[in-house]
């Protein structure tokens, strides 16, 4: 009986994409009318085409004068002897009984009478005889075609028939085509793969495999399918989706088609799951047409990935021989699209199916074991054990801890908490196990390490372990606003340790002492109303050398509080440098960001920003979000402090990006104030004031870090947006606070010098004075040309007269010999403006130039345009400033984005400016985070969008041993 396949008609002409192959039949069609008998094989894997393509070559002009016996074999055929004879000759008749008749003339085609009869057979060999003649008979009127689809599932004796006829018709106008799906040709009968192969080795053979469509086709098709034109996207998607694989295609499209998507852009984005669904059908069908040994290594495919390949063989417990033959089916069928692991998350959950869950998690099971006993890394192993229901065998806990630390160590934090989680099942009372998933948890979330960490402080645990964890509890509850809580624990510790470890306890338990004295410093200076308190308990502790870990967070800790206590720079500074000089150091500590703050207040800034990319380098290498968050608004108010508003607004915006995509992103302040500061300077202040309004009141004010850099970013905000009054009662109400806390330094919110700027701008200059002599009392204890330089200015605007010009003077000196270049720029506009009030335009043109100039270069933009106002109010000329993005570069970052924008690699910019490659990089990378870019074609948008003109890297000779 023949098999009808009618040809979908949504799929339209099914020789879309085929013409090599429909030339390479014509062809031999033609090769055999002129008396060279010949044969075709089409082959490619199920769904390709080939049933369509036979069918539109046999109604086509190349058969219309030939006799065409066509007929499809049956799935489960190939034990019926010349099954694959009777369906080719059954419907040739043409009104004639001819089976029937075959049948009485050849008793050996009757169904089952060779039945295990091999192909040598006397009786085989009369029947091929007979067969020949009546073939013979219908050439000798006209050619003959003998086609048959899918013989991968005909029987032996009917294919080698085909052999005999095709070695016994030279001469005669005999084509056979035969189409075979390639999967099947590895997992049928071994019999009747011989039989295919001895055909196809046939010299006068052409094997022809259909190959997945292209691009181009998969638009053809589309085409038909929908009426409007197909976006790009979606034909490429929809190829990459189906493999080119014409019936997936068809699948795919009547699906979308279905659900009412178009061929656009929204159908494009509903490819992956539709597609998914499709092909995860597709797979079931595949597994249930092959013998069993293909699904059993295609679920231990599944389970083991592309990294367990080399064992699928024993997970699926078949011979290795077997398991690449199955290899070969799955990917002849797209499945296994290039190594060893399926395509598709839906195919491997269709081919799991069949599975119920007690032998799926019996599988995964075997499947870990297996792994753990090759000796894969625990990681590989653990992935495994997680997806298993419950971690039951006595071995799978100690490979997740192994997994664990691996994870931890190569900077996996979320990843080591899964593996802990489930350890944590197995054993819910371990303290252990709580801790190290708390310090997993730190960075990630750190309200959720802090539960961890109070549950781990049962009254059963020692001192020393209860030291351990209150140290950790102490710097996650920072992150997690919890330092009241910690502080007291601490303290409680503290206690404990004196009286359990006596006066002179061993080297490690005074180490365990200091890490506890660190942390208890750490915690208390955050906050406000602990500040004081703490300041007055590190005076009673014992200054540490900085020999080990514990001793560098505890002197960096201690040089906070004594910088912070209004004392001259030199012991603070000295304790920082200690600290971060230590070989011991540890980088993920505290130490650096604490040295990093008092090196920036001492305007000691190279020392400063290279503590703080040691920091910045750590957490991005160790995903520690919320140290590299915190770094990194450190970083920018430090730059800010510089004069680098470009990188200060990077860092800032960095930072705020990070920490709100984090669950505790709405506790963490600092990125915010950080990035208004910035924004006020670059004339964006509305902006600022919503972004300081957007922070929370209860995560703000509490805290020594954040309050009254916010009083202070606000204040100005007020100040450049023109409410005076508003922005004099913040600095006021700064100042207030922080004599409250104790906390006495000029650099570090300077309140007073603004302040006192205002209430001169507002014409109270008697009232200006007592700021102004505030803020002097603090400068001249700790002595750096920036504070000094501040205080002269806010003398300077509460002098009337000479004597304020000769302050304004002063202040404009000490501040040029201070990295504080905003700062210099703003006495210089102040000096400028006092000069044009007495009537020196010409003095005052020369200082309100050079702070236009100051401010310009670093980005302080309003500052700027005031002074070139005031400057063209004095007679000057100055060109505008722009808002242009690449006011945000320096000089060198300019050329190398202008030469990468024109088309220059690396390494021709490198040459054309005497840099190393390196360098290159580097600046490019700042580049591409100033603009917010991701590659060259975008940095070319923006230069174009800004009037720049890309240049070109000027053609320079190669260096020796070396190429452009």
């Amino acid at each position: 009986m023949v098999r009808s396949r009618s040809l979908d008609p949504d799929l339209g002409s099914a020789l879309v994409g085929r013409a090599d192959v429909v030339r390479e039949l014509n062809r031999s069609a033609r090769n055999a009318y002129s008396g060279r008998a010949c044969s075709a094989v089409v082959t490619g894997p199920a769904g390709i085409g080939k049933s369509a393509l036979l069918r539109a070559f046999l109604t086509g002009d190349a058969c219309r004068h030939a006799t065409v016996l066509q007929g499809t074999c049956e799935e489960g055929a190939a034990g019926d002897s010349f099954s694959g004879i009777r369906t080719l000759l059954g419907p040739a008749a043409q009104g004639v009984p001819l089976e029937a008749a075959m049948c009485r003339a050849l008793p050996a085609l009757a169904p089952g009478a060779l039945a295990g009869e091999p192909p040598y057979a006397p009786v085989v060999q009369r029947a091929f005889h007979d067969l020949h003649r009546l073939a013979t008979h219908a050439l000798s009127r006209r050619p003959l075609v003998l086609a048959l689809d899918d013989v991968q599932h005909c029987d032996e004796l009917s294919l080698c028939w085909l052999d005999f006829m095709l070695r016994r018709s030279d001469g005669l106008p005999l084509l056979i085509v035969l189409t075979q799906q390639s999967e099947a040709a590895l997992s049928g009968r071994v019999p009747v793969r011989h039989a295919l192969a001895d055909l196809a080795a046939h010299c006068r053979t052409t094997t022809l495999r259909l190959r997945p469509l292209t691009e181009a086709d998969v638009a053809a098709v589309v085409r038909a399918f929908f009426p409007v034109p197909a976006a790009p996207v979606f034909v490429t998607r929809a190829r990459v989706a189906t493999g080119g694989n014409p019936r997936l295609l068809g699948r795919l499209l009547r699906e979308l088609r279905a659900e009412g998507a178009g061929p656009g852009v929204g159908g494009a984005d509903r490819i992956a799951e539709t597609g998914g669904r499709v092909l995860a059908i597709w797979a079931r069908e595949l597994l249930d047409r092959q013998p069993p040994w293909v699904g059993e290594v295609a679920r231990a495919v599944a389970v083991l990935g592309e990294r367990g390949a080399d064992h699928v063989g024993a997970l699926a417990a078949v011979p290795s021989a077997v398991v690449e033959d199955a290899l070969t089916v799955l990917r002849e069928a797209g499945l296994v699209p290039g190594g060893r692991h399926l395509a598709d998350g839906a195919v491997r959950a269709a081919v799991l199916a069949t599975l119920d869950s007690q032998a799926l998690s019996g599988l995964r099971a075997r499947a870990a074991l297996l792994l753990s006993d090759a000796g894969r890394p625990a990681e590989e192993v653990a992935e495994h054990l997680l997806r298993l229901p419950s971690i039951s065998a006595p071995w799978m806990p100690g490979v997740l801890l192994e997994a664990a630390a691996c994870a931890q160590e190569r900077g996996a934090p979320e990843t080591a908490a899964r593996y802990l989680y489930r350890v944590l099942e197995v054993d819910p009372d371990s303290v252990e196990v709580r801790v190290r998933l708390a310090r997993a948890l730190t960075e990630t979330d750190p309200p959720e390490a802090v539960g961890l960490l109070r549950e781990a402080l049962a009254p059963s645990i020692d001192v020393r372990t209860r030291a351990r964890i209150a140290a950790q509890f102490g710097t996650t509850g920072l992150a997690a606003r919890e330092g009241c809580v910690a502080l007291g624990l601490l303290e409680d510790v503290l206690d404990t340790l004196d009286a359990e470890l006596g006066p002179d306890p061993l080297p490690a338990d005074q180490e365990l002492r200091t890490l506890v004295e660190s942390v208890f410093l750490i915690v208390g200076t955050h906050g406000r109303n602990t500040f004081a308190a703490t300041q007055k308990g590190a005076a009673a502790m014992t200054l540490p050398e900085g020999d080990t870990p514990a001793q560098c967070q505890k002197l960096a800790a201690m040089a906070v509080l004594t910088a912070l206590d209004g004392q001259p720079p030199e012991p603070a500074v000295q304790r920082a440098v200690r600290a971060i000089s230590s070989p011991r150091l540890l980088l993920e500590s505290w130490t650096l960001i604490n040295s990093a703050f008092v090196l920036g207040l001492a305007d000691r800034a190279e020392e400063a920003l290279d503590a703080l990319d040691r920091v910045l380098r750590h957490g991005r290498n160790n995903s520690a979000v919320w140290t590299y968050a915190l770094a990194l608004s450190t970083r920018a108010m430090l730059q800010h402090g510089l004069g680098a508003l470009p990188d200060a607004l990077a860092d800032a915006r960095t930072a705020v990006q990070i920490s709100g995509a984090e669950r505790w992103g709405d506790t963490m302040v600092l990125p915010r104030l950080a990035l208004a500061s910035v924004l006020v300077d670059r004339g964006e202040a509305a902006s600022a004031e919503r972004l300081l309004a957007g922070t929370e009141p209860a995560w703000r004010e509490q805290y020594v870090w954040t309050y009254y850099r916010y009083l202070m970013a606000h204040g100005r905000a007020r100040h450049a947006l023109g409410d005076a009054e508003g922005a004099l009662a913040l600095f006021r109400e700064c100042g207030r606070a922080l004599e409250e806390a104790e906390v006495r330094h000029a650099a570090y919110v300077p309140w007073w010098a603004e302040a006192a700027c205002v209430l001169a701008e507002l014409g109270r200059p008697e009232e200006a004075q007592e700021p102004a002599a505030h803020g002097t009392r603090l400068a001249e204890q700790w002595g750096t040309p920036r504070v000094l330089g501040m205080a002269a200015l806010a003398r300077g605007v509460a002098t009337p007269g000479e004597d304020g010009l000769e302050l304004l003077g002063e202040a404009v000196r000490e501040l040029s010999a201070s990295p504080a270049r905003v700062e210099h720029a703003r006495a210089a506009l102040v000096l400028g403006r006092a000069l044009l009030t007495e009537g020196d335009r010409r003095a005052a043109r020369e200082h309100l130039r050079a702070a236009a100039g100051l401010a310009q270069r670093c980005g302080a933009l309003a500052l700027g345009q005031d002074a070139r106002a005031a400057l063209v109010a004095a007679g000057g000329r100055m060109r505008k400033m722009t808002t242009s993005p690449l006011d945000l570069l320096t000089s060198m970052e300019r050329k190398v984005a202008s030469l990468a924008a024109g088309g220059a690699g690396n390494r021709s910019i490198a040459q054309s400016l005497y840099v190393s490659v390196r360098t290159v990089e580097m600046h490019l990378t700042s580049v591409y985070r100033k603009l917010d870019v991701a590659e060259r074609a975008q940095l070319a948008a923006v230069l174009r969008s800004s009037g720049v003109r890309e240049a070109r890297a000027p053609r320079s000779a190669p260096r020796p041993g070396g190429r452009d």
